[in-house]
């Protein structure tokens, strides 16, 4: 039953990250105002809004209009909810397991958002990405969640390094593309990915990511010529995130 608990509260967050995703800068509150239906403005009830359940009911459609629901919305809740269990269950026999579970789900949490909003609009966000890097500069202190301290004596040095290589990489990428080939969003991210998961998980997430971007590009210009080609641009955030997820359950004990 703990696990069943622990996916519906991931669908839960789930579906507030969506509405992050949706309401980040837009001058929107994120807590603030119910959601809506962005085809015929209808005001939805909460028996709408059940995560993945309200979804499957209406057909993937709106009560009111009949228009389509994007799929987005039951595909990240239930991404999250699987996140969500992974973690729990790997850190459940942890004596501070709390602690750093909820430490990483918020991490988590934050890539989601910037993965999807880097998919739907090409950037990646200042805001979104400083608050990853701070918390992922808190894991370079290995012990902090056995002892609760935060000691200089604990400090990777080889994991603030990997960090900035990562940054100076991407970085140099930027700069001598003029921003054509790589943003400059792109090094933050890879920053705060070196610091969260360090030697060598790091270069694997990397290498993972590389890997998947050569692979959907190819995918995406072989089977849909008309919508891509060789110049087409395609987000690279979203395959950095896949990257440090399939690397951090990897060994997902890796800084502790």
């Amino acid at each position: 039953m703990e696990q069943v608990a622990i996916f519906i509260l991931g669908t839960i967050i789930g579906s507030f990250l969506n509405l992050v995703i949706l309401r980040y800068n837009t001058g929107q509150s994120l807590i603030k105002g119910g959601s809506r239906c962005f085809n015929c403005g209808k005001n939805l009830k909460w028996h709408e809004l059940i995560p993945v359940v309200s979804f499957v009911i209406q057909k993937g459609k709106c009560r009111q209009c009949k228009s389509k629901i994007s799929w987005q919305y039951p595909l990240i809740e239930i991404l999250t909810g699987i996140i969500f269990l992974l973690i729990f269950i790997n850190f459940l026999n942890q004596s501070y397991w709390l602690l750093a579970s909820v430490y990483t789900l918020a991490i988590f949490s934050i890539l989601i958002v910037i993965a999807v909003y880097d998919l739907r609009h090409q950037i990646i966000p200042d805001g979104l990405v400083y608050a990853f890097s701070i918390l992922a500069f808190l894991s370079l202190f290995r012990n902090w969640f056995v002892s609760w301290q935060i000691e200089i004596e604990n400090f990777d040095l080889v994991g603030l390094l990997v960090g900035i290589i990562f940054f100076a990489f991407f970085a140099s990428i930027w700069l001598l593309s003029r921003g054509k080939a790589m943003g400059l969003g792109d090094a933050k991210l890879a920053l705060g990915i070196g610091w969260f998961l360090g030697w060598p998980n790091g270069i694997y997430a990397l290498v993972l990511a590389f890997w998947l971007g050569a692979l959907v590009g190819i995918f995406l210009v072989y089977f849909s010529k008309k919508s891509y080609n060789l110049k087409s641009s395609i987000p690279f955030g979203p395959f950095l995130i896949l990257g440090a997820l399939l690397a951090f359950f990897i060994n997902i004990n890796i800084y502790f």
